[in-house]
């Protein structure tokens, strides 16, 4: 026993100060030794091999059926209003039998390829990433393809998932322990400095264990303190890529367990807003401690996803009002991931926050562009529902996302019968005509 652990100690004293020096102090510090960037080289390489081989395969096979999203459904560009006025028009009549056809096409394709279902799932691929097929043009196998893949497996099982969750299990270790040694400090300076450097640091590790390579863009937009950020939301991990490039105090409701204490720890040392269940349902209270917040100019900036659940990374979905009744200024920041090597989005009517941690520590990696926006405020006479929506557009624009005015609740909710009743009187009125006018 002795003589094995002697054999075992020299190498796990060689590893552990490997992991210190050529990933952790890099990552806490904000520095590359380029290890990554050569990675992320191999890594693309292989990608776009894997790929070219499967178009080159598939050229002399029989050509594969679309999918549902390549043809089922073919539309136009027109509005159903515009449709069903050129149909009175043409016929000189209100409605023909006929029409029932025409109606039932419309339902069938909003029923199969409606524009708010299809944001909660994975988005498409462009080309294999030798994780998972998303699409059918993807389906072709051959001996080199499965053979690298499976060394792909054995590459992320056996040697990325372990590195990953021991750097993972590091960063929220200091997190705790580090956020807890400076709520012991008196409030000043020091302390708002020592706790957002340590936030900082601790997040930077964890974003080295997805092996996350972040660019940021306009660098002179980020959000000041005493302002609210307000960013799409693709995933939980959506705090990390933002925190790595400075402190944010955030917003949140209460938990418990693991992620109790996470919580605990951090607001000893920063102003985060945790929120019970019962005053979440207070929307004046809440409302009321963000602006006592963002009134004090020395706190962080408060960082908030309006959208309020994750979207598949292709659209942005209506934002809750509530950030943008408080006043104050608000930075825009957009974020768009990179699919290619590894899904982002969180589907958490599907995934469990355990199993979606798994499905990106074994991922290749998280590459992801992330926007600073100018600043805004807002404009005379404009309420709080106007002001969320240019700011949504702005970054549905900046990030190349489509801008959807649904609401991302209906992910998990039904459609309120007001809702309906609304759609139904509108739907009524294109069928029967403005009889106003008649």
């Amino acid at each position: 026993m002795g003589t094995l652990w002697a054999t075992v100690f020299p190498v796990l004293q060689v590893f552990f100060l490997s992991l210190l020096l050529l990933i952790m102090l890099p990552a806490m510090f904000g520095l590359s030794l380029g290890i990554t960037e050569t990675y992320m080289k191999i890594l693309i390489k292989t990608l776009e091999w894997a790929t070219l081989k499967i178009q080159k395969d598939i050229k002399l096979k029989e050509t594969l059926k679309p999918s549902a999203s390549n043809g089922l459904i073919q539309r136009d560009d027109s509005s159903l209003e515009k449709e069903i006025a050129e149909r009175r028009k043409s016929r000189r009549g209100d409605f023909a039998l006929s029409d029932v056809f025409f109606f039932s096409r419309k339902g069938i394709e909003s029923i199969v390829e409606d524009e708010v279902t299809q944001r909660f799932t994975s988005e498409e691929l462009v080309s294999w990433n030798l994780l998972t097929r998303t699409n059918n043009n993807f389906q072709y196998i051959s001996l080199r393809l499965s053979v690298l893949w499976g060394i792909g497996v054995i590459v992320r099982y056996g040697i990325l998932l372990p590195l990953r969750i021991m750097l993972a299990s590091i960063g929220l270790t200091w997190l705790v322990i580090g956020t807890t040694v400076v709520g012991f400090l008196p409030n000043s300076w020091l302390k708002d400095w020592l706790s957002e450097l340590v936030h900082v640091m601790c997040y930077r590790i964890c974003a080295r264990g997805l092996s996350a390579t972040i660019h940021y863009h306009n660098r002179e937009n980020k959000p000041k303190k005493g302002g609210i950020c307000v960013a799409n939301h693709t995933s939980p991990i959506d705090v990390v890529i933002l925190a790595n490039d400075g402190g944010y105090a955030m917003v949140g409701q209460v938990h418990g367990g693991l992620m109790g204490v996470v919580q605990r720890a951090m607001v000893r040392a920063c102003p985060h807003i945790w929120f019970e269940r019962a005053e979440m349902k207070d929307r004046h209270l809440v409302t009321q401690r963000l602006r006592d917040h963002i009134n004090d100019k020395k706190k962080l900036p408060i960082l908030i996803f309006p959208e309020g659940t994750c979207i598949n990374n292709t659209s942005v979905m209506m934002f809750k009002k509530g950030s943008f009744e408080v006043g104050g200024t608000i930075y825009p920041v957009a974020i768009k991931y990179d699919p290619q090597f590894g899904d982002a989005f969180w589907n958490s009517a599907k995934y469990s926050m355990v199993s979606y941690l798994l499905r990106m520590m074994t991922s290749w990696a998280i590459v992801c562009n992330v926007w600073y926006l100018p600043s805004m405020t807002q404009w005379e006479g404009e309420d709080a529902v106007q002001f969320a929506n240019r700011v949504k557009s702005a970054i549905a624009q900046q990030g190349g996302l489509v801008d959807l005015s649904w609401d991302g609740g209906l992910k998990r909710a039904k459609v309120k019968d007001t809702f309906k009743q609304e759609q139904q009187k509108m739907y009524s009125s294109m069928v029967v005509g403005d009889e106003s006018n008649e």
